[in-house]
């Protein structure tokens, strides 16, 4: 009868670990699609990073809520301590997903997102194209019989 415990306990633990959590799945902080995207599709990712930052935080509170409630109840049932999640998932996830925002902060400044000159937005892998600068015509040389300026006759 005790073996037909330790296998009912060991299986009861098995199936409540697979409980405890999902592994992190942190985002790359460059990415291949980075070289060819620009302002609009830089400016779309920050907003959906945006938005998946305050659902982890959402998630991070209600698996700190989840560990309290299994601690707690852990106390009567001990194999309910298994089902407590301690990957950090949520924290892992958010902290590569600042460092990707930070990173597409500097590649909007390069891009010069921000600046409303009325050009449209390039992709840094094309050459810019600068038209020529056409040769300014010399100033007129002055007279001798100009007058002298009030600032020359000190």
């Amino acid at each position: 009868m005790s073996y037909f415990k330790v296998v009912a306990l060991c299986a009861v633990a098995a199936v409540a670990s697979g409980c405890a959590g999902r592994a992190p799945a942190p985002v790359s902080v460059v990415q291949p699609q980075d070289r060819y995207m620009d302002c609009a599709a830089i400016t779309s990712e920050v907003q959906t990073n945006n938005a998946k930052v305050q659902q982890l935080a959402s998630d991070k509170g209600l698996k700190v809520a989840q560990n309290v409630a299994a601690g707690v109840a852990g106390l009567v049932v001990p194999v309910l301590w298994f089902g407590m999640d301690f990957q950090g998932t949520a924290d892992t996830e958010i902290q590569a997903l600042q460092a990707r925002q930070q990173y597409l902060g500097a590649l909007a400044e390069q891009r010069r997102c921000g600046d409303n000159n009325g050009e449209p937005d390039k992709v840094l892998a094309e050459s810019p194209k600068r038209p020529k600068a056409k040769p300014k015509a010399a100033p007129p040389a002055p007279t001798a019989a100009a007058a002298p300026s009030p600032t020359e006759e000190k």
